[in-house]
């Protein structure tokens, strides 16, 4: 049975990690690169929207990632019951 949690474990983690470089990819290069253009016509702090995404949204956006990710993976942690003895156990 540990060897299904483990496995349940790392693809919860390994989906996480994913989903969340998705939504940095679609901030950085799609709002950055991509539809930069479009997003120009909306002014942000008296900045194009456009160059504010490429400039510092995605950085922001990466910020805000690391934090969710921290938050998840507490959680994800306490679901499957891993503490940091328990990791250092297994390693």
């Amino acid at each position: 049975m540990p060897g299904r949690n483990d496995d349940a474990y790392w693809k919860a983690n390994i989906r996480l990690v994913l989903s969340l470089l998705a939504v940095w990819f679609l901030v950085s290069f799609g709002c950055g690169i991509l539809l930069v253009d479009l997003l120009d016509n909306i002014r942000f702090g008296g900045f194009k929207l456009g160059f504010w995404m490429a400039q510092q949204g995605s950085i922001l956006v990466f910020i805000v990632l690391i934090l969710v990710y921290i938050n998840r993976m507490d959680k994800l942690d306490a679901r499957y019951r891993r503490s940091g003895a328990d990791r250092e156990d297994s390693a």
